[in-house]
């Protein structure tokens, strides 16, 4: 539901909550939208108020946790200072009425008890994996529970899906991994200047991919300077992600070998994907192929020749860097890209799919600029 806000006409302020209305003199009416966000203590939920206290056309509502309700959101989130009183409320759907849009920030296998029971009016926006997969079997091999359905996809890089995404009231936001490899994969597999059935995917990710849970694996001692793999031989959650997504631009069947690594960085995704190059595909070929499809992508850039992605170019942005060369000697294509995991690969995904679906411009509070050193 859209609301008029009227501010005194005394002096130039941005509200906290996150609608921005700037004036010297007189009265500046401002439409905005509710959002509420459930899992606002994590990491994705952290970083969706960090975005949306930038968006011009919303206002922040209920923020919802498990173990934190009762404190004030500046216990978890301290960064975040405009919201730092906040009392964090139960993740109930009493709580999450009312407003027009809802965020769901929470543990996979969660979010679809709660979106059943929110209205069909309510904009639902699930950065957690419930609805993500069409396949029923898929789900239940690597998620352990019964398949609860599947939403509009909200990567809009994908062929189709801002189509799908316009007007919906309910969208499912990719996983960090799947953005990061579709979006280095998808030109070449769309082309045909690969065999999509070889492909093979090395991405490495900062340690925030993992949650705020307390593991032994993620404590500092034990992360800094170190990598490891994990997820090793098929069974990573995202791996059927990843091969539905390629699936959607081609015929030819699709089967993808990944292996995650933990890198010790906090924020940030760099996948290397690779795969047999068809006879006859060069690098000019491939880097021709990749302009064409990117061109006009607000938020994906292929590089200049030589330039490789690095994480640390794009942390805090909805930016996602790609290089494309093809290595002659070895026969295969070699697409390497870099997002941090927690914008474009989350909460950035979230906030460009719940754009697109209120009909507002889709880099809205979305910024391409990182944040150096």
């Amino acid at each position: 539901m859209r609301a008029s806000v009227d501010r005194a006409p005394d002096r130039s302020r941005a509200d906290e909550t996150g609608s921005h209305i700037y004036s010297m003199y007189g009265i500046v009416s401002a439409m905005t939208y509710s959002v509420a966000v459930a899992g606002c203590t994590g990491y994705a939920g952290g970083e969706l108020l960090r975005l949306l206290l930038q968006h011009p056309d919303v206002t922040i509502g209920a923020l919802t946790g498990n173990s934190s309700v009762g404190d004030s959101l500046g216990l978890h989130q301290p960064h975040l200072a405009p919201l730092a009183d906040r009392i964090v409320v139960p993740t109930t759907a009493e709580e999450l009425a009312g407003h027009d849009v809802v965020f769901l920030a929470l543990p996979h296998g969660t979010s679809a008890a709660i979106a059943e029971q929110l209205g069909d009016d309510v904009l639902i926006v699930d950065a957690g994996a419930d609805f993500r997969l069409k396949e029923a079997g898929q789900w239940e091999k690597f998620y352990g529970s019964p398949h609860a359905g599947t939403w509009p996809y909200g990567l809009p890089e994908l062929p189709g899906a801002r189509a799908a995404i316009a007007g919906s009231k309910r969208v499912a936001v990719p996983g960090c991994y799947p953005t990061a490899t579709t979006l280095a994969l998808l030109p070449a597999v769309a082309a045909g200047l690969v065999d999509a059935s070889q492909i093979s995917v090395v991405a490495a990710s900062g340690l925030s991919g993992a949650g705020k849970s307390l593991k032994p694996n993620l404590l500092g001692s034990e992360a800094m300077g170190n990598m490891s793999p994990y997820g090793v031989g098929g069974m990573h959650r995202h791996t059927p992600e990843i091969v539905q997504n390629l699936s959607g631009v081609t015929d030819a069947p699709v089967n993808v070998s990944f292996t995650p690594l933990l890198a010790p960085m906090p924020r940030g995704i760099l996948a290397t994907c690779s795969a047999p190059v068809a006879e006859g595909v060069t690098t000019a070929a491939a880097r021709e192929a990749y302009a064409s499809h990117y061109e006009g992508e607000p938020f994906v850039d292929l590089l200049p020749e030589g330039v490789w992605p690095q994480t640390a170019a794009v942390v805090g942005s909805n930016r996602v860097t790609v290089q494309v060369v093809v290595d002659e000697t070895a026969g295969r294509l070699i697409a390497i890209s870099a997002i941090d995991n927690l914008t474009k690969g989350t909460a950035g995904g979230a906030v460009q799919s719940m754009n697109l679906a209120l009909g507002l411009p889709e880099t809205t509070g979305l910024s391409a600029v990182g944040v150096a050193p």
